[in-house]
């Protein structure tokens, strides 16, 4: 059975590797900068390094917005179960799982999925507040909430 220690544990793991991933990527542009000598085609050498800045820039971004993720993930309760949905609700409905915490895609194991999905979700925003039993109305589809784990 699954635990939601289990999905915490994913939503860190996808964090982790993501930042990391970012990190070598900005690594990887830096050492093409600084190693990079100045040609006899200046023109394209200088565009190649504007090229390599704005790839840097980009990858800035996203370290900042998964060092965000990584924030958010840190104030998810890990225990307690709560009658209400919440942060760090484990959402059982009739058709599919949720669990409120960052947007680090499915998990997947034998006995079924849970989308690990962001409390700024448009669902998680549906789900918000709500208990066992009530029903929320997503893409045209009732969801009743059968468990909040």
């Amino acid at each position: 059975m699954i635990t939601k220690e289990e999905l915490y544990r994913f939503c860190g793991t996808f964090v982790a590797e993501r930042i990391a991933r970012i990190q070598k990527n900005i690594e990887d542009i830096q050492m093409s900068l600084t190693s990079e000598t100045k040609s006899s085609a200046g023109d394209k050498h200088e565009t190649g390094r504007a090229m390599l800045q704005l790839e840097r820039e980009k990858l800035g971004q996203q370290l900042a917005e998964a060092e965000k993720m990584k924030q958010v993930l840190s104030k998810v309760p890990k225990d307690g179960n709560t009658a209400t949905v919440g942060l760090g609700s484990w959402v059982v409905t009739a058709r599919a799982d949720y669990f409120l915490a960052i947007s680090a895609g499915e998990f997947k194991s034998r006995q079924k999925s849970v989308y690990c999905i962001s409390a700024a979700t448009p669902i998680a925003k549906l789900l918000f507040g709500k208990q066992i039993g009530d029903t929320v109305v997503f893409n045209g589809q009732d969801l009743k909430i059968v468990d909040i784990k």
